[in-house]
């Protein structure tokens, strides 16, 4: 049997085009939630030797979780060779230390639960600082996918004389990348965070963006405090500057507030459903799922 892929409500999209790229089929997974707010899942009964692969970006990630678990758990109940997750954004991964006493180190409590849920993940571009690579803190495979050659593809065809600026200095290895395949300039800013809402950042050289359009690249846009703080500084210095986000969180009016700080457009990738979806991640994810279904091949086979 094929893989089958089992995605949340939000995700079906891309796990249409997943399934169109893999030769796989979409089943159902059905969450149905109480009045008193348990969730009874159900997921599509003929799985028995398939490998199931579920299709969820973990935003609100204490909302869908523990829907994941049951889903995970009901797949292998129901015969399912194996159970893997596909998880374009993954959440909890900023919290990596404790940095006040007491607090829980969630990116290693939730790579755990992880861990006991399912058999692989696959995710694009996780927000990882001073752990280096998800294997410090997932026993399971966990294979990382890169959003610079899809970005780099639309800024290509999209903007002329682009510069691209990162946040900070932690956003290097992507920028440059992206910077690299789209054959343009960038720059580095430097991000003082005080609090959630409270970010001090650097500002750049708007000598530089004569003749140039500025394109604002982050891997997660939450509050937008810092593009904002970046955009307003621009307003009317400069072209209007181009936002583009990975993992396009957008908490309350983050979104309509990138346009009323002097924003162009803003787009995102489709690793979080959103409007501003503009750059398909389907294609690299694929690959990373394949890759990861031929090796579960070779480890469950004779």
């Amino acid at each position: 049997m094929s893989a089958v892929l089992l995605p949340l409500a939000d995700d079906g999209p891309l796990a249409t085009a997943l399934a169109t790229r893999l030769g796989a089929r979409v089943g159902t997974l059905r969450w149905t939630r109480f009045p008193d707010a348990e969730s009874l899942i159900a997921i599509d009964p003929s799985v028995d030797g398939a490998d199931v692969v579920l299709v969820a970006s973990l935003n609100r990630p204490d909302d869908k979780a523990l829907a994941l678990r049951f889903a995970a758990d009901t797949a292998r109940e129901l015969g399912a060779r194996s159970v893997g997750l596909v998880a374009p954004y993954l959440a909890y991964m900023r919290q990596d230390r404790r940095f006040h006493p007491g607090e829980a180190v969630s990116a290693r409590a939730f790579a755990r639960f992880l861990d006991e849920s399912v058999d692989w993940l696959v995710t694009v571009d996780p927000h990882l600082h001073r752990i280096k690579a998800l294997g410090r803190v997932f026993r399971i495979p966990a294979d990382c996918v890169s959003a610079a050659a899809p970005i780099a593809g639309w800024i290509r065809d999209h903007v002329e004389q682009p510069l691209l600026i990162g946040p900070d200095e932690e956003s290097a290895q992507w920028v440059e990348r992206m910077a690299s395949a789209a054959g343009a300039s960038y720059e580095l800013l430097r991000k003082v965070r005080h609090g959630p809402t409270d970010v001090e950042v650097s500002l750049p050289d708007v000598r530089r963006l004569r003749g140039r359009t500025p394109v604002l690249v982050d891997d997660i846009v939450s509050t937008g405090k810092t593009m904002c703080a970046v955009l307003e500084h621009l307003h009317g210095r400069c072209e209007p500057a181009i936002c583009v986000v990975i993992h396009p969180l957008f908490v309350g009016d983050a979104f309509e507030s990138l346009y009323r700080a002097g924003a162009g457009l803003v787009v995102s990738t489709d690793s979080i459903p959103h409007s501003s979806n503009a750059i398909r991640l389907d294609e690299p994810i694929a690959a990373a799922v394949a890759a990861r279904l031929a090796a579960t091949s070779i480890e469950i086979g004779p």
